[in-house]
This record gives C-alpha cells, sequence and structure tokens, in this order.
C-alpha cells in the first residue's frame, strides 16, 4: 500500500486518539446497530440449494472474470468432485433483509480435524457466486470458505436495478428506520460470526475476513465490531469519511449512491449537493461514520489482530490522504501492543 507523506495529523485528533477505549467504542458500536434492528431473534439457519442463475446487477467486464478464474488452487485432481458446498440462510433478524445468505466450499476430507475460515465479501452489484473461484481456490488448501450476499444484492435483491435504486437507501434518509448502505450488513456478519464459532469444522480463534470495495468496507467495521474476526484485510475499502468532507473529496463516494443525497438536497433546500448535505445523509443512514466510527477510531481498534489494507494509488472513492491518520494511529498501538508483550514476559529487545 502506498501512502502520501503529506501530514495531515492535527494535534486535537492525536488527542482523541489517546482517550480511545477499544472496549467501549466497540460496545458503542454495537449498540447503534442494534438501535435499528427489527426485534431480535434466535439466531436460526435454513438450508438452501445451489443458486442456478445468480443475480448480477451489472455485467462484470471479461477482464474481471478472468482475473477471478485466475486465482490459483491446489493442484489436487478431480478437485470439484472432492469440493463440499453448503447452502444456507442465518436468519440474522426478522423481515426480509433478515435472512442472509451463505455460501460455503471446503474439502470432503477433513479427518474432523477444526480448520481455519476465510470470509469473503463481494463488491457492489455483484453477489456470494462471483466470489467461487476464491472459495474453490481457498478450499484446495484446507480453508473452509465462506462468502455471503450483502443487503440487496444476489438472493436478497429482486431486480438488476434494486441496489442502484436502493428505495431502502432513500426511506433510511427519510425514516431514519435502518442502515442498508454499511451497518446492516455489518449486524449479519457479526451473525455470521456467531455460525461459524459454533461449527465443528472450523477452529474459531482462526476466522478471517477480507472483501473488495463495499466488501472491503464490510470486512472493517466487522473487524472493528468483533474480534471473532482474527486477521482483517479490506481492499479498496477503508477510507476517511470526515476527512473527505474536510478536503473537498466527497464526491466520488457520494456518486456510487447518489440517490439519496438528490433526495436529501431536495429536502434541505438546496440547489446542489455540498458538504452539509453529505453530513447529514451520513449521520442519519449510517450514524457516526463520519465520526466516532469513522477509520481513524475503528481502524486502530483492530490492533493486536493482523490487518492488511490495500488501497489503490488514485481511487477516488478511497482516497490515500484519508488513510494517513488511521494508519499511523494503528502503528503506534501496533507498537504499544508489542511494548506490552515485551514488558509482560520480560523480553529483551534488540530493535
Amino acid at each position: 500500500m502506498s501512502v502520501s507523506n503529506k501530514q495531515t495529523t492535527s494535534v486535537s485528533t492525536d488527542r482523541k486518539m489517546e482517550s480511545i477505549d477499544a472496549a467501549k467504542l466497540r460496545s458503542d458500536f454495537v449498540h447503534v446497530l442494534r438501535s435499528r434492528r427489527s426485534p431480535e431473534i434466535p439466531l436460526s439457519v435454513e438450508l438452501g440449494k445451489p443458486v442456478a442463475d445468480p443475480l448480477y446487477q451489472e455485467t462484470p467486464q471479461p477482464r474481471f472474470r478472468e482475473a477471478m478464474q485466475s486465482c490459483p488452487k491446489a493442484d489436487i485432481l478431480n478437485l470439484k468432485d472432492l469440493l463440499k458446498e453448503e447452502n444456507l440462510y442465518l436468519i440474522t433478524e426478522s423481515g426480509e433483509q433478515g435472512r442472509l445468505p451463505v455460501l460455503i466450499l471446503s474439502m470432503k476430507e477433513s479427518n474432523h480435524q477444526k480448520r481455519q475460515a476465510v470470509v469473503f465479501l463481494h463488491s457492489t452489484n455483484k453477489c456470494k457466486e462471483w466470489l467461487r473461484p476464491l472459495l474453490e481456490a481457498y478450499a484446495s488448501r484446507g480453508y473452509v470458505a465462506v462468502a455471503i450476499d450483502s443487503r440487496y444484492h444476489g438472493e436478497r435483491a429482486s431486480t438488476k436495478t434494486t441496489y442502484r435504486e436502493m428505495c431502502a437507501l432513500v426511506s433510511s434518509w427519510k425514516k431514519g428506520d435502518t442502515m442498508p448502505f454499511l451497518f446492516d450488513t455489518v449486524w449479519d456478519l457479526i451473525k455470521l460470526a456467531d455460525h461459524l464459532t459454533q461449527r465443528k469444522d472450523i477452529d474459531p480463534s482462526r476466522i478471517g475476513i477480507t472483501g473488495e470495495s463495499l466488501g472491503g468496507m464490510h470486512a472493517w467495521f466487522a473487524a472493528a465490531a468483533d474480534t471473532r474476526y482474527a486477521v482483517a484485510a479490506p481492499i479498496i475499502g477503508v477510507q476517511g469519511f470526515q476527512w473527505a468532507i474536510d478536503h473537498d473529496k466527497w464526491q466520488a463516494r457520494v456518486d456510487s449512491i447518489k440517490a439519496v443525497f438528490e433526495e436529501a438536497r431536495t429536502d434541505l433546500g438546496k440547489s446542489e449537493i455540498d458538504k452539509e448535505v453529505v453530513e447529514k445523509v451520513w449521520d442519519r443512514i449510517a450514524p457516526g461514520l463520519a465520526s466516532q466510527f469513522d477509520s481513524p477510531f475503528t481502524i486502530p481498534i483492530i490492533v493486536p489482530r493482523p490487518l492488511l489494507i490495500l488501497n489503490g494509488e488514485n481511487d477516488p472513492r478511497c482516497p490515500l490522504g484519508g488513510l494517513e491518520i488511521p494508519i499511523s494511529r494503528a502503528c503506534k498501538a501496533y507498537e504499544e501492543a508489542v511494548a506490552r508483550i515485551v514488558s509482560r514476559f520480560g523480553i529483551v529487545s534488540s530493535v
């Protein structure tokens, strides 16, 4: 990952870092996630069937399909015959979107040993079936490979414009009763962790999570919210939402779900979308996204678990400038974690 050298860290933000209580922040975040849930129900599992015709809300470009298919697998004869496929639905809450579709691939010959697991999360307009080449590759190497459909995608979408139209986002702005952009899927991922840690074939201490773009954001927030995700690798997902507002770099992210911002602009009597509109929308549809749960605060609380952040150098939706503070704080948190280990065990460091 490349990060520019421009210094944006301020004294005030460093002081805020000193007061971060990871357990409290995590508790506050889960409280927000619970605040707009339909009545909670016990987690349950329903058996599903393979999806014969996956719903893509945009046609993936051939080069992306080729890249996915090229993911290297272990050299195993008749691999497809040796793979075990599970199609499940986890009921994470009442209501239509509370039915979480899950695809799991693993090797049939497991010797009854608990194995490490990896959760893969798709990008915008795709679905869990898009990730199948990755699932097969990791399953071939002994992992339990897991993918889900995020909210309003895949089996949770009804048409090819479900996410693009995002009536749920507009409803969230109007009523403040749901959080469909990011946080509702994070709730699903907490419930997924409940299921995975109870399985006999998975080592509950060795569950990783990764995703790309929208999936990268989901992986980031899920790892921040739930320490059962032992390692996280968000790809082109981590960003500074408040940094983007302060530095006039919010346009590309807003354009990805523009309908809700246009609705808010009209409601607020504005002639165009501006910083005030952006701040009000984020606070309404994902409370705390551009404040206490933004990356400068939630990235450091993933520490001391392993964390890999991958971003594109010229990605306008995740500008690198917005990563300087969270990365600086995470590095400081890792240094402090190492110092605590050295002190606890009396290790003499030669560094």
